[in-house]
């Protein structure tokens, strides 16, 4: 689908269904699970939410990232250590290459925040509803969780929900994104999820 016959409902659809956001409680301290980019904003999001007391474990994910050739857990790791986040709070996996690797690689951090009575906060790409299919698949025991959203850039422009369809980098994901999560729902190889009392939850298809 090119985007271009999209009537304004099925862009509503489409925006709905891959938008992650569902940030905890205001008074929830959660594990906050940063997704693997060359951008900083989830850096920003959680050294901020750190120092509000609302981010007691961060967990950075991502290997060399292959537009840039930064290891993108590490950079995370040292711009949060710069932003007043001790490195006791913080976990990383610094190998993973796409998005199913991000949370499989760092299942250790995430069962050590189960174990701790932290639920898991999501930070993400607003559209990248892969992210909670992930997690819903790799670790189904995550109960209730959460999502924070953040707008990229591409090729300077901020994608956000409103003009994705105007930027050609943008409109390729949220688009790709929406046909791909829903396909993979259907065939099986992502467990599903589903919004229920502000929370993002598994469920079996």
């Amino acid at each position: 689908m090119s985007g271009t016959d999209l009537s304004a409902e099925q862009v509503h659809e489409i925006v709905s269904f891959v938008d992650i956001e569902a940030p905890p409680p205001q008074d929830e301290p959660t594990a906050h699970l940063l997704f693997g980019t060359n951008q900083t904003q989830p850096v920003e999001i959680a050294a901020r939410r750190y120092h509000e007391g609302l981010a007691p474990l961060i967990i950075a994910t991502g290997g060399v990232n292959r537009h840039t050739g930064i290891v993108e857990a590490r950079i995370f790791r040292d711009l949060l250590t710069e932003r007043g986040v001790p490195e006791s709070v913080i976990r990383w996996e610094d190998q993973a290459a796409h998005t199913w690797q991000n949370v499989e690689f760092s299942l250790p951090h995430l069962h050590e925040a189960l174990e701790l009575g932290l639920k898991v906060t999501a930070v993400s790409k607003w559209y990248h509803r892969r992210t909670l299919h992930c997690l819903a698949t790799l670790l189904p025991d995550i109960g209730p969780f959460y999502g924070i959203a953040w707008d990229p850039v591409y090729a300077g422009k901020v994608t956000s929900r409103t003009d994705w369809l105007d930027i050609p980098d943008g409109k390729r994901r949220v688009l790709r994104e929406w046909e791909e999560v829903q396909r993979r729902v259907a065939e099986g190889s992502f467990r599903d999820v589903t919004l229920v009392g502000g929370a993002w939850q598994s469920r079996r298809v």
